[in-house]
């Protein structure tokens, strides 16, 4: 388990989110329900695979002989120890000390894009265009999440608008935590194959708890030292050691 350097001890709570590359399709329905929980708009005429806004990319990664491909599901990843946080200049950029999801301001954002030079998983999304959406797909926004203007960078949040949402309703029953239900990001409830689990790993009895000390279990570059806070996991040997050292090289 990593500590954090953006606070004195291990937060309270550590959401967590775990990716099984078994189960794995490479259907995309966790890109598609984020981008409609987020407010993600279409893509725009001229964007490309490396300026388009996506916050949950998946990758295929190439199997290391002849066995099938691997398709990687992509968030941010959510460091105890984020590069990303050093280098903003504009505090745009926040570890939560009771929860150590990392949240991105873009009120904040001047979109000089040092973060995402310093993010060594390419998981960031600088916005080239001002957003725009199809006649009437306007109505369907989510009203919990705002809209981002162009020339900030933004990137995958943990849908913590879900995560006030559960304490709000704590809060009005009286209650001191939320229900772990009541928290659940979008592409956790869209995946189709059960690939993806979410949870607070500071819960010794929960499901990702025990997840996260399961053997085939692992990080992408896990040599840097940035203790992120998405693990993935696989039965084959070779695929996660490939992955733990040199992550998915994006295209």
């Amino acid at each position: 388990m990593h500590t954090s350097k953006h606070t004195s001890s291990l937060p309270a709570h550590r959401y967590t989110l775990v990716v099984d590359l078994d189960r794995c399709t490479g259907c995309g329905a966790c890109g598609t329900a984020c981008a409609v929980e987020n407010n993600i708009p279409p893509a725009a005429e001229k964007a490309t695979e490396r300026t388009g806004t996506v916050w949950m990319r998946v990758h295929e990664a190439a199997a290391a002989g002849d066995g099938p491909a691997t398709f990687v599901p992509i968030p941010c990843q959510q460091c105890d120890n984020p590069p990303c946080v050093d280098v903003c200049p504009q505090r745009a950029i926040e570890y939560d000390p009771r929860t150590g999801i990392v949240a991105q301001i873009p009120v904040r954002c001047l979109g000089c894009r040092y973060c995402m030079v310093a993010c060594p998983y390419h998981t960031r999304s600088f916005n080239w265009w001002t957003p725009e959406w199809p006649e009437g797909m306007k109505a369907t926004l989510n009203p919990d999440v705002s809209i981002r203007t162009r020339g900030v960078v933004e990137k995958c949040n943990f849908c913590v608008q879900r995560l006030q949402a559960a304490r709000a309703k704590a809060s009005a029953a009286g209650q001191a935590e939320i229900d772990p239900a009541d928290y659940v990001p979008a592409c956790v409830e869209a995946c189709p194959s059960r690939a993806l689990s979410f949870g607070d790993a500071a819960d010794e009895k929960g499901e990702v708890a025990r997840l996260a000390e399961d053997p085939e279990s692992f990080r992408l570059l896990a040599g840097l030292g940035t203790g992120p806070k998405v693990l993935y996991r696989s039965s084959d040997p070779a695929a996660r050691e490939r992955l733990s050292r040199t992550g998915v090289t994006r295209g």
